[in-house]
């Protein structure tokens, strides 16, 4: 028997009163209230969690912004059963959206997890942002999950971000499916999105649907596996839950069923390239309609899963329609934990070993520090002790959930292929590879270094981290009252925990606190998360450009560190060059010509004194010697190193680091610039004046298409130019334009351009 609760009070009171009174709590399902349209219906766990392991999907959904990945969402965990009704992004109602500013704004600005059951199937799902502010909530989540949807707006087809959340996915080698949704919308093109995957994505369609109807008049698909046509109703009422499943036959859908039959063969025949074993079945059976439908879903997930191919689909989820097979797809062509294959992972997995990573941190005024912990081998227990691999350091696990957006369901332990939420991790942030042990990491040392016929000190037995992009933005941030600034640093140390894009540091020349992060609105968003979540009454000042520097020149130089302090001599003496690398970060690689007597004398030094050099590098390229930004796209070489006996390493690091700003000194820097990447959306009228204000703001056209009636406007334009530039783009065009920005590069400023920069930031004419 399942009771199903209905009280405004918190969910683990509720359950401390049920088991009270005999209940057990897996029976009991809970609703935060009665009238509440939205409210979840919490499932009991087991339901959820049990079952095979090759019956789990962790996926994300990634897109970009306004294209649906939210609704798409709502619309699962309705028809899985997990909500009562689907929200609106537009009403602020959404399930997955449950931060307040991204109700109020209707934008996604955290990657929020969900668990639902799909025909006998566990899927932990993850909904990522679209806007490129938040683009390390993708990273972060795409790190952890072993397939995704990307969702495409049917009639705009691909765009910036779609670009930008695609080549992610590609670093972290995840299978996907592609959705196009919206197609009710006017100019939905079903073949147009297919070229734009093509040329822009550079992948295989495999195009597993035809849509029936195009725009208002969109009502169903065919699907070409099965050859079926799949129709919903247009009555908005019934929200999609049913819907018509007929077999296309050659008597009652004679032109359907022969251009279904054409694309059918059509998308075996590119299947077969793509699959030997269904390239096999079809010179066997020596036809392209013999395959079944069985097949054919065996094949796709083999291309899936190999990336060679991308099943695409449509529907339309906001009108309720194509989303039931869009889960199905989910299941059929996304692989399982067990179908990705980390060499890493088995170095723990071959005792069973606990190999988990922390990909997401985040702060709850309750419970403390969340570590969302994706398990990859082993199981992980409340109360456990783990070992954090990247920190060398032992915690105790608190509690253990699972998450539901922005509830959390409490469970005892989860294994292998789940996703977790734990409590009590104080000391681990984003990245950091957790085990069960001190001995389980050095088992997994110890098998690495075996099979990849190593010694042990060469292999370290952490998972890859999640890539941190630069920030592009800073200003400083200041509180109403001396007052705050205690809440204000502490506010901030915790922000910066969960999102690692925010950075802060403290300007001890003219007392600010510094914010650096990915652009305008992510700043302005992590202000309002001050005021509303932590009661810091604070403001921004006017936002700037966050630029680098680098070397001018080639030069080599030596640098003699001799002085005594306490009695003791303390003497470096180190040879190192640096030049301009558009291609390097730094990187600190002993010089080839050097001599064998060197090369003796380094190696000795090394293991005692080299990280101490890194550090003195770091430091010293942390901040330029022309307006203090970080230094970047330069090679340094280090040619000899001399330490006396009895030398600290913190001398070592001083010598390094008055080495390198030495050479940064004496050949000189300059600034460079980041550059975006804009696409801008216009009415064909428009077009003169916005491809004029480009040419005023020192920007770059790089393409000028069309899109249905409308011109697409590709440039590349200084950062510093794009301040205000939603405002000044909806004056050019009397508020009908639309636009999205992504990072470029960093490029070499002129002269004249960097001589206005240096007077903006320091208020000096030079």
């Amino acid at each position: 028997m399942c009771y199903i609760i209905y009280q405004p009070f918190p969910k683990t009171h509720l359950f401390q009163i049920c088991r009270r009174v005999g209940f057990s709590s897996s029976n009991i399902g809970y609703r935060r209230s009665v009238s509440s349209k939205n409210d979840d219906l919490i499932t009991p766990k087991d339901k959820c969690l049990s079952g095979s392991i090759e019956l789990t999907r962790n996926i994300g959904i990634m897109a970009h912004i306004d294209a649906g990945k939210t609704t798409t969402t709502e619309r699962m965990l309705f028809y899985a059963g997990v909500i009562r009704s689907p929200g609106e992004v537009h009403k602020g109602d959404t399930v997955m959206d449950y931060m307040d500013q991204e109700r109020e704004r209707g934008i996604t600005i955290v990657s929020a997890a969900i668990t639902f059951p799909w025909n006998g199937h566990h899927i932990n799902l993850i909904d990522t942002p679209g806007h490129v502010d938040f683009t390390i909530e993708v990273e972060k989540a795409l790190r952890a999950l072993d397939g995704a949807v990307a969702i495409l707006d049917a009639s705009a087809g691909v765009e910036a971000q779609t670009m930008t959340v695609w080549r992610q996915a590609d670093r972290y080698e995840v299978p996907r499916i592609i959705y196009l949704n919206k197609m009710d919308k006017v100019g939905a093109c079903f073949n147009a999105c297919i070229k734009h995957i093509e040329n822009k994505l550079k992948c295989k369609p495999l195009q597993v649907h035809i849509p029936i109807g195009s725009g208002k008049s969109f009502r169903g698909v065919i699907d070409l596996v099965d050859l079926s046509k799949k129709e919903w109703s247009s009555n908005h009422n019934s929200l999609g839950t049913s819907y018509s499943t007929k077999k296309l036959d050659y008597e009652g859908d004679r032109d359907i069923w022969v251009e279904a039959s054409e694309q059918r063969a059509e998308l075996i025949d590119k299947m077969a390239d793509l699959d030997d074993n269904l390239a096999n079945l079809i010179i066997e059976r020596e036809s392209l309609q013999k395959i079944n439908p069985v097949e054919m879903n065996q094949a796709l997930r083999r291309i899936t899963l190999a990336r060679t191919g991308v099943p695409v689909l449509c529907g339309s989820s906001y009108r309720n329609i194509g989303v039931q097979p869009l889960l199905n797809a989910v299941t059929h062509y996304l692989p399982s934990p067990r179908d990705r294959s980390y060499e890493f992972v088995q170095s723990y997995a071959a005792n069973k070993d606990l190999c988990s990573l922390a990909f997401k941190i985040q702060n709850d005024a309750q419970r403390g520090p969340l570590t969302f912990v994706r398990i990859y081998s082993g199981q992980i227990e409340s109360g456990q002790k783990i070992y954090n691999v990247s920190r060398d350091t032992t915690e105790k696990t608190g509690r253990l959930y699972v998450a539901s957006a922005d509830e959390l369901n409490e469970v005892q332990s989860l294994s292998e292929g789940n996703i977790a939420v734990v409590t009590g991790l104080k000391g681990t942030v984003t990245g950091d590879t957790l085990t069960s042990g001190v001995t389980a990491m050095n088992t997994a040392r110890r098998w690495l270094a075996k099979k990849q016929g190593v010694s042990e000190a060469e292999v370290a037995p952490i998972l890859a981290g999640v890539e941190i992009p630069d920030p592009v933005f800073f200003c400083s941030i200041e509180t109403a009252s001396l007052v705050y600034q205690k809440k204000l640093e502490h506010a901030l140390e915790m922000l910066q925990r969960e999102d690692p894009s925010l950075k802060v540091k403290f300007n001890e020349d003219t007392g600010q606190t510094i914010v650096s992060g990915m652009g305008e609105l992510h700043l302005e968003i992590v202000l309002e998360r001050i005021r509303s979540e932590y009661g810091v009454e604070a403001s921004l000042g006017a936002f700037q450009v966050a630029y680098k520097e680098t070397a001018l020149n080639e030069i080599t130089d030596v640098f003699i560190l001799d002085k005594t302090l306490g009695g003791t001599k303390q003497f470096v003496k180190m040879s190192m060059s640096i030049k301009p690398n558009p291609n390097a970060q730094g990187e600190i690689p002993l010089e080839k010509g050097t001599s064998k007597e060197s090369r003796d004398q380094l190696s000795t030094v090394w293991a005692i004194h080299m990280k101490a050099t890194e550090r003195g590098v770091a430091s010293a390229l942390s901040s330029g010697p022309l307006l203090s930004f970080p230094v970047t796209c330069v090679e340094l070489r280090l040619h000899s190193l001399e330490v006396g006996h009895k030398t600290s390493e913190l001398m070592v690091a001083a010598a390094a680091s008055q080495c390198v700003s030495q050479l940064l000194r004496k050949g000189g820097t300059c600034l460079m610039e980041p550059f975006m990447k804009l696409e801008v959306i216009i009415e064909e009228h428009f077009l003169h004046a916005v491809l004029g204000d480009f040419a005023q703001h020192r920007s770059d056209i790089l393409e000028v298409t069309e899109r249905h009636e409308l011109k697409v406007v590709i440039a590349e334009s200084p950062l510093s130019e794009l301040r205000g530039y939603s405002k000044r783009i909806r004056i050019l065009t009397s508020g009908t334009a639309t636009f999205s920005m992504e990072f470029s590069c960093y490029k070499l400023m002129s002269p004249l351009d960097q001589k206005k920069a240096t007077i903006e930031i320091t208020g000096i004419e030079m």
